[in-house]
């Protein structure tokens, strides 16, 4: 008997921060692995070192052609939709760009998902819940709190929840085998601070010597998970075959903003200096910053025993040192 056909995999936005460390698994695990990624927020670099395997297929262009689209998803036999406009940096500067991208793109990779009978992973955000100002955890089937519609940051959270009404849709009308996942601010090596992600643009200034700018007084929490601990949830969740189901991932340890610079600070023995800049001076009009984002995640543990192993300390340590890497190798 020959040997069991690989699985082909297919990651839209592959090149990009999460999706390049998702192409690492998967190909590690045995599996084809083709990307599709417009180059736009993602890139080359990130997918560099996987350009002799044979095993990996990178195809650039965009989840906005039909065309290319549908032939890739017919030759899979899985997708992980990651392809998304993010950052809220990018949400003010591109409002079109971030709603086209993220309505458009889903819609036409659920389409083919579903004509040709493919299970698809669609990435969601922890945005979708909008703005809870109560410091407890989020389940899936919490209610959304949003602002108006001249706030920019909920045409970004719209677009992503419209994502997952569109796969529950085909889910209820075609058995579209899909799973949601929401992610809680996955931080790690690769990621970049150009669209605002807070983390590396910390690591950033302070490697460099630069004032750190927190953007209003620095009391908001985040909860940070590694990229290694969300792709694993991603795969478990893909190989679970559980259909219609969302879940969130992410870390459920906090920090305050103001708390997280100056451990950065201490990490890269640096001399930077802290200044704050209200949210409306950094960004405009129209963006509001959410106090507190705490996922529940017994729902994933509950169906797949998925938990993140790495703690605050050891995601900073690996974003420092990647960055230093970057930097010295740059000089």
């Amino acid at each position: 008997m020959g040997a069991a056909a690989k699985t082909k995999a297919l990651v839209t936005g592959g090149a990009g921060f999460i999706g390049s460390h998702l192409c690492d698994l998967l190909l590690a695990s045995g599996q084809e692995v083709y990307v599709l990624d417009d180059l736009s927020t993602g890139s080359l670099a990130n997918v560099e070192h996987l350009g002799g395997h044979e095993s990996f297929h990178l195809v650039v262009d965009s989840v906005l052609s039909p065309a290319i689209v549908n032939e890739l998803v017919y030759k899979c036999d899985v997708v992980y939709h990651l392809a998304a406009a993010v950052g809220v940096r990018l949400i003010v500067e591109q409002p079109v760009h971030t709603l086209v991208t993220n309505l458009e793109g889903t819609e036409i990779v659920l389409k083919y998902c579903s004509e040709f009978g493919k299970r698809v992973l669609v990435a969601s955000t922890s945005e979708v819940y909008g703005d809870h100002r109560e410091e407890l955890p989020l389940e899936e089937t919490a209610r959304r709190v949003y602002g108006p519609t001249t706030q920019k940051r909920w045409a970004y959270a719209d677009s992503k929840a419209m994502d997952e009404f569109l796969a529950l849709a085909h889910h209820h009308e075609s058995s579209l085998d899909c799973v949601i996942v929401r992610l809680f601010n996955t931080v790690g090596p690769r990621q970049s601070g150009q669209y605002g992600m807070v983390i590396p643009r910390f690591v950033e200034r302070a490697l460099k010597e630069e004032p750190i700018e927190i953007f209003g007084d620095g009391t908001q929490t985040r909860c940070f998970c590694h990229v290694d601990d969300t792709i694993r949830a991603l795969a478990g969740l893909m190989a679970h075959h559980t259909a219609g189901e969302i879940y969130n991932v992410g870390s459920t340890n906090r920090i305050r903003i103001v708390d997280l610079a100056h451990r950065i600070i201490e990490l890269t023995s640096s001399q930077s200096e802290i200044y704050y800049t209200p949210f409306e001076e950094a960004y405009g009009q129209g963006i509001e910053d959410m106090l507190h984002r705490i996922p529940s995640i017994e729902k994933i543990q509950g169906t797949t025993g998925w938990a993140p192993t790495h703690d605050l300390e050891e995601i900073l340590a690996d974003v420092i040192a990647g960055l230093r890497g970057q930097s010295q190798s740059a000089a």
